[in-house]
């Protein structure tokens, strides 16, 4: 009884809000919907028939999302304490009561609501400026400019040349790069409409950096991309010395980033087919965040997340990646993805398979007494099935799961011969959905996340984070219900 108030709140929410009248939204070219309708599009159809242009417009936009979490957390590790004045285990778990608690604690209520304003404008024919922002989220609470682009599908200023609008496009501004298909998919803020689940990969590739992108459609169905970037989530004036680092092997560059997509997506009566093939790439680069860029965080909040952060209690905002892992591939990366999606009728089949190498400064590696810039790898491994029903396919149930193995930074995840230690994190998700309207989405999810062996899987018996880790044999499971509108 205790539980059913919550969903019986959220159902009436939802219920009021079908009587809820939008504003009637232009129609703008090139453009992406921040609805239902949104789902599913990857880059806008360059092909497709557009609205005609008849002036300035202006669409204001935005997205809620409100959570509610029932999830438990536990671990194995061992005791170690905070330091030699505190005896305190540091291996405690987020959200314990007492201290002997740490094997397992309970994370349940209403996580913070977040939301999005978005500000699209057609300013020309076949130009559209795009402004995003966060209005609150777990790990920025103030408003947040999340970026700003200008797109470009005709010149109109040189009499709209057809070799232009019909096979080129330009995007230019800050903005997250194209790699993947999955960020079409993710949950990004309050963003939540597009993501059959609540959140996105454990590795989640994300960022938004100052670039521009150059696209050519060739033929219908076929795209391919290319694309540079500052490698920066911000702005960057400084300039860095030739001489090494303090790891003493390379010097510290500012080195753009360039990344590149190729995809086919073709429909074949109710069958479609796409597949598609991301590379990003960095050298050398102070601070790249490609996979710890985003300014809003995960939606299962504290989940398996250290009670302490440096010996001081963890908060919701500073330890904002739960259920994320970040393979810290901050001074150089080499990422691909690769992503399949099949549709046909109400089913659908999404996948990607995800190969990351790089690392950071202090990556040495001591070859017969001569030091070089090592590199760890990780990948990731994901696939979901998702059916949608009923008219206008309001409602859908699907599953996803999701492996990544790799190497981790840090001394703890060194071997003595120099190798290092391979951890796995895997995670099951089951959903169900119901779209009320094209604005509006009720899911819910029963979600089991595994950190190294779960204790019945001998083949993974090898990946275990250490003993002395907080995520040593971690597991947290449980269920969620999250509320969605998107406009």
């Amino acid at each position: 009884m205790k539980n059913r108030s919550f969903v019986l709140a959220l159902v009436a929410l939802f219920a009021c809000g079908t009587s809820v009248l939008f504003a009637q939204q232009p129609d703008l070219q090139y453009f992406r919907p921040w609805d239902k309708e949104g789902i599913n599009t990857f880059e806008p159809s360059k092909s497709a028939e557009q609205p005609e242009y008849s002036g300035l417009k202006v669409r204001i936009g935005g997205a809620f999302t409100q959570d509610f979490q029932s999830l438990t957390n536990e671990n194995k590790a061992n005791y170690v304490p905070v330091s030699a004045t505190n005896a305190t285990n540091r291996n405690l778990l987020y959200g314990v009561v007492k201290a002997q608690d740490s094997l397992s604690s309970k994370l349940q209520g209403f996580n913070l609501a977040m939301a999005n304003l978005n500000l699209d404008f057609q300013i020309a024919d076949g130009i559209r400026v795009t402004l995003e922002n966060y209005m609150s989220s777990r790990h920025h609470s103030e408003f947040w400019v999340k970026g700003g682009y200008i797109q470009i599908d005709k010149l109109s200023m040189f009499n709209n040349p057809e070799w232009f609008s019909k096979y080129v496009r330009v995007k230019i501004g800050h903005f997250q790069p194209n790699y993947g298909d999955m960020h079409f998919r993710r949950t990004d803020g309050g963003n939540a409409i597009y993501n059959p689940f609540v959140e996105n990969y454990i590795l989640d590739a994300f960022s938004t950096e100052i670039g521009g992108e150059v696209y050519v459609f060739p033929a219908d169905g076929f795209m391919l991309m290319g694309g540079m970037s500052s490698g920066f989530i911000n702005g960057n004036i400084e300039n860095y010395p030739d001489a090494v680092n303090s790891s003493g092997v390379v010097p510290t560059k500012k080195t753009p980033s360039i990344f590149a997509k190729a995809a086919f997506d073709k429909q074949f009566n109710d069958l479609r087919f796409r597949l598609s093939a991301s590379v990003y790439n960095n050298p050398n680069i102070q601070r790249n965040t490609l996979y710890a860029g985003d300014r809003t965080g995960s939606h299962y909040f504290g989940a398996m997340e250290p009670a302490l952060t440096n010996g001081a209690a963890t908060t919701a905002a500073a330890q904002f990646t739960s259920g994320r892992f970040n393979p810290q591939m901050s001074n150089r990366v080499m990422a691909i993805m690769i992503n399949p999606f099949i549709k046909f009728k109400g089913l659908e089949v999404f996948g990607a398979y995800e190969m990351v190498t790089g690392g950071v400064y202090g990556d040495i590696e001591n070859t017969d007494g001569k030091l070089s810039w090592a590199k760890r790898s990780f990948d990731q491994i994901s696939a979901e099935a998702i059916y949608r029903f009923l008219p206008n396919e309001q409602a859908y149930i699907g599953a996803r799961y999701t492996t990544v193995t790799g190497e981790p930074d840090g001394t703890a995840f060194a071997n003595t011969d120099g190798t290092r230690i391979k951890v796995n994190i895997n995670r099951l998700a089951v959903a169900a959905g119901w779209f009320p309207t094209k604005n509006l989405l009720l899911k819910g999810e029963y979600v089991i996340q595994n950190y190294g062996d779960p204790g019945s899987d001998a083949f993974q018996a090898d990946k275990d984070f250490p003993t002395t880790d907080y995520r040593y044999k971690g597991k947290f499971s449980g269920f969620m219900v999250q509320a969605v509108v998107g406009f």
